[in-house]
């Protein structure tokens, strides 16, 4: 993992970076390493610490960020590295100090400053939950479970070397005690494991019953100008996608959508849908597609240059209605 120091590197006397263990902690909530390895490298390249990310534009970073999701993550990114740098450009060393920060919680607090500072700070993800279920034989299920494990995790964490020991459980939590078919055999915790003693392993963690996710409708307006700019718009920095730059459209609701063009012109709908899921809920969106006139005003958005437009830019979802679009403008 890039973002690593290994057990050489440390003999020689090589410390974590904070920047890096704190990027690369935003970077893992909701998402897997392999996610995040490429991401987190061209991150680093581009800014290669928090007084360069700090200095940078809002908008490129929000495309450097694109497919990652959970766009909010990457706001409380920028202004997080922006009162770092305020500061003096050096992270907190503490879990306490470092809780006021935007978009730090209680589990990135203490794995920076457990990982990185050495403080023996109680790190608990959903790998770390999932070890100490087992371990314990905790039959509460979560989320209700979570103040119990924490407590668990809290009386385990050493003194010396806490980073390495978050780290290595979070490790045994993704690689041998997995969500099914745990590797018991390998495990180094076997002996002391209460549910592999019970032969309840596999079953642990219990999870209370997610409700039903809602459905959700809308429409996206994609425009295409005659010279072949397009007509997207910034979404407000609040609320999904907060900040970012994709097609005007219709509100998401569970009732019928209204349309609303974004511009005068001959929108016609597509065939097809584009189907997503967010955490809370579904979404299906009709596509309606116009080539605009030069002189287009649009009441909203502006028009990009189609030389400017990178797709891979946009959010998963604005990247599905370009899709959809791009064939039905195709067989025009």
């Amino acid at each position: 993992m890039p973002w690593r120091v290994g057990p050489e590197r440390r003999k020689a006397g090589e410390r974590p970076d904070p920047y890096r263990v704190w990027l690369s902690e935003v970077m893992l909530q909701q998402t897997t390493v392999a996610a995040v390895r490429d991401p987190f490298r061209r991150f680093t390249e581009r800014w290669p610490d928090v007084t360069a990310l700090a200095a940078a534009e809002d908008g490129e970073v929000m495309a450097e960020w694109a497919g990652l999701g959970y766009y909010a993550r990457a706001r409380n990114l920028l202004k997080c590295a922006r009162a770092v740098a305020a500061s003096g450009g050096r992270f907190p060393e503490t879990r306490e100090a470092l809780l006021p920060l935007p978009g730090i919680g209680r589990y990135t607090a203490a794995a920076v400053a457990a990982i990185a500072f050495d403080e023996p700070a109680t790190v608990v993800d959903g790998n770390v939950e999932r070890v100490l279920a087992r371990l314990f034989a905790v039959r509460a299920p979560l989320p209700a479970a979570r103040p119990e494990l924490f407590d668990l995790a809290a009386r385990i964490t050493p003194a010396v070397r806490p980073g390495d020991f978050a780290q290595a459980m979070m490790d045994l939590g993704a690689t041998i005690c997995t969500p099914r078919n745990p590797a018991c055999g390998l495990c180094p915790l076997r002996p002391a494991c209460a549910a592999r003693a019970d032969g309840i392993a596999a079953d642990l963690p219990l999870k209370a019953p997610k409700p039903e996710k809602p459905t959700r409708r809308g429409i996206a307006f994609v425009g295409l100008r005659k010279d072949g700019a397009v007509l997207l718009e910034r979404r407000p920095d609040r609320g999904l996608l907060g900040g970012m730059l994709g097609w005007p459209g219709s509100d998401w609701a569970e009732t019928e959508p209204v349309s609303a063009p974004p511009a005068a012109g001959a929108w016609q709908e597509i065939p097809g849908e584009v189907r997503h899921t967010f955490t809370h809920f579904h979404l299906r969106l009709s596509v309606m597609t116009a080539r605009l006139p030069l002189d287009t005003r649009p009441r909203r958005g502006d028009f990009l240059p189609r030389a400017a437009f990178r797709p891979a830019s946009m959010p998963t979802v604005m990247r599905k209605i370009h899709d959809l679009a791009s064939a039905a403008f195709a067989e025009d």
